[in-house]
């Protein structure tokens, strides 16, 4: 490449020309300020008496200048982009002042031990501090009112309103300042601390929290952004909840790790999820058991890269463990599981294996050679309405292929094995749910019969988020501009999220001692139908006139209410509250074994065949909205 080129890609890149261009012009006003504190040091009388020589009319703003412009090159002052200037700029620039004209004073009092005088004037040093201070701000100030009101005439008002008066809510007014796409007008901040309602913070009013309805009511605000980190989700979904009333878009800041850079752009500023508006408490984990449990242990985890087991991997990586032993049959998620394991630590003590876990061969290979310590089992079907009409493949899977893993794991000494089920198993009306419970019963009989192993299982509601619930569903539907699909206006779903469901899997699988179903606090049911108005609403549509919600009746085998057997009546407390033990039927292992075998050997039947067999082997299993009913 030329010489001539480089210089100019570098200079391109590098903005020396506006660095210049701001080094220049800081020069000239810093001159000019000097001239005029001399000026004004002379009563004005400059031509009518001279207090200084003409020399002195130069000598003075030149060293006056040349003190600037190196404290400028020390802070970087030059580099700030006057377009974007903001109050931690204009303390720079102070700050360089001050200590500038600290070195001018040194160089007087120095100069007075010499010759009994000073070279500038104390009256001109005081003077020029807040001349050229002035001038420095003032006129990158209205620079940047210029660019954005006349040089940028395209951008459009919008008015906001900003919850959160603290460090992340002015940090969200300067992120707004600066963007160059819109003009941001930010009414009013929001807070509840009485120390700052009624103050102004960088010209904008502090108000009470309790006045936001009232002011939306009488203010057409465009936008609503919550600048309060780690916000109860309750007061999450009142401050969303008046929001959507007067149709303003509700915004949320990002939590500080995430700012590119430690900065903050409106861009990162996203839409309220509706993840984030479940009325739920936060969940405090025993960290210290948990990593007694984990540390230096050769870990496996089934279904590793699904929803669950893929956020199962995620917590585990944040513990010491030895070896982390990957199993998943989906080769696409497993290779988006691979690229993030390598982001995280580069496959350091992970190995990641396609295979099914049916395949008794080659897990029996796995385990054998792995050895794992923890094994934590996710792999399942889980769709309901997939399995109403697949019973075979329930029962190979979520049967037989626990079955085989349960076996192994007491043949090669597993500490523990905490297994993955589902709140269907509960009373379960359709096939996915009696096979979970089936395969309850099989590795809890198991786990008294033997004390190699501890066989734990965990048992909870919908996730939020996980492959083919309805969150993604509803997402995709309104993207595509509806309509929305709901089976029934009455239908209820408990839910958690994913990270929230595996944090409590491996909380419980730490403090189990084997035998145990754990069950979650999963909170209030929330009704499914509302779920789809309030994402509807969150997206900026209004139901009714830019999309539809259509009911589509139950699926075979679903259920209008969901069952945890959350009570006191049927549960025990654990030392977490989130965590309770269900109190349920024992069974005894060798009939159990009997009967599975029965089960396992009509997995190519006929689906009634099968079906049949499994009421018999749970007896609370009656069918509902399905084919099966006939068999109840």
């Amino acid at each position: 490449m030329p010489l001539k080129l480089y210089i100019k890609r570098f200079i391109k890149s590098h903005g020396i020309v506006k660095s210049i261009w701001v080094l220049l012009t800081d020069g000239v006003c810093v001159y000019l300020a000097a001239f005029l504190a001399m000026v004004l040091r002379t009563d004005f009388a400059v031509l009518a008496k001279a207090h200084f020589t003409s020399k002195e009319y130069i000598f003075i703003p030149a060293l006056i200048l040349g003190v600037r412009l190196l404290f400028s090159l020390i802070f970087n002052i030059y580099k700030i982009v006057v377009r974007y200037t903001n109050t931690t700029d204009i303390f720079r620039i102070l700050l360089s002042n001050i200590v500038g004209s600290a070195l001018l004073l040194a160089i007087n009092g120095v100069a007075f031990c010499f010759t009994k005088a000073y070279i500038i004037p104390i009256s001109i040093v005081v003077m020029e501090f807040f001349i050229s201070s002035l001038g420095l701000i003032l006129y990158r100030l209205i620079f940047k009112s210029i660019y954005f009101e006349a040089i940028n005439p395209t951008r459009k008002k919008r008015d906001v309103v900003i919850v959160g008066a603290g460090t992340t809510g002015v940090t969200t007014k300067r992120a707004l300042d600066r963007d160059p796409h819109c003009k941001y007008n930010v009414m009013a901040f929001f807070d509840i601390d009485p120390n700052k309602i009624g103050k102004k913070i960088e010209n904008v009013n502090v108000l009470d929290y309790k006045e936001l309805n009232s002011y939306f009511s009488t203010h057409n605000i465009n936008f609503l952004i919550i600048a309060i980190q780690n916000l109860p989700a309750s007061q999450k979904n009142e401050i969303t909840e008046i929001g959507l009333q007067y149709n303003a878009k509700v915004l949320a800041v990002p939590p500080v790790a995430k700012w590119i850079n430690g900065e903050l752009s409106f861009k990162q500023i996203k839409k309220v999820k509706i993840e984030d508006l479940l009325e739920r408490g936060q969940i405090v984990l025993d960290t210290d058991l948990i990593s007694r449990d984990l540390c230096g242990k050769t870990v496996m985890i089934t279904g590793a890269a699904g929803s669950i087991g893929s956020e199962i991997v995620r917590q585990v990586m944040k513990y010491q463990y030895k070896r982390l032993v990957l199993i998943d049959n989906a080769e696409t998620p497993v290779f988006y599981l691979r690229n993030e394991c390598y982001a995280i630590n580069g496959l350091k003590n992970i190995d990641i294996q396609i295979v099914n876990i049916r395949d008794q061969v080659k897990m029996e290979e796995i385990i054998s050679k792995e050895q794992p310590d923890v094994i934590y089992h996710a792999a399942a079907y889980k769709h309901v309405p997939m399995m109403e009409e697949n019973p075979g493949a329930a029962i190979k899977t979520n049967v037989q292929g626990t079955r085989i893993l349960a076996d192994l794991a007491v043949k090669y000494g597993v500490q523990k094995f905490v297994m993955v089920s589902t709140d269907k198993a509960v009373n379960p009306t359709n096939v996915m749910g009696c096979s979970k419970r089936i395969a309850e019963i099989y590795v809890q009989s198991l786990n008294f019969r033997q004390t190699a192993t501890k066989f734990i299982t965990t048992r909870f509601g919908n996730v939020l988020g996980t492959n083919g619930s309805v969150i993604p569903i509803f997402k995709q539907q309104i993207e595509n501009g509806g309509p929305v699909t709901v089976t029934d206006r009455e239908i209820t779903r408990f839910f958690m999220t994913i990270p929230e469901a595996c944090q409590l899997v491996i909380n419980a699988g730490a403090m189990g001692n084997g035998g145990e179903i754990f069950i979650f606090d999963m909170g209030h049911p929330v009704r499914i139908y509302d779920l789809a108005v309030k994402m509807i609403r969150l997206s900026g549509l209004t139901l009714g006139k830019d999309i539809q919600i259509t009911f589509t009746g139950l699926r075979p085998g679903e259920k209008l209410y969901e069952e945890l057997l959350a009570t006191k009546e049927n549960t025990t407390e654990t030392p977490n509250p989130k965590i309770m033990i269900a109190k349920v039927r024992t069974y005894d292992y060798d009939e159990v074994v009997k009967e599975i075998d029965e089960l396992i050997a009509l997995k190519n039947d006929d689906s009634f065949v099968i079906v049949k067999k499994m009421k018999q082997i749970v007896p609370e299993y009656v069918s509902k909205n399905s084919v099966f009913e006939v068999l109840n």
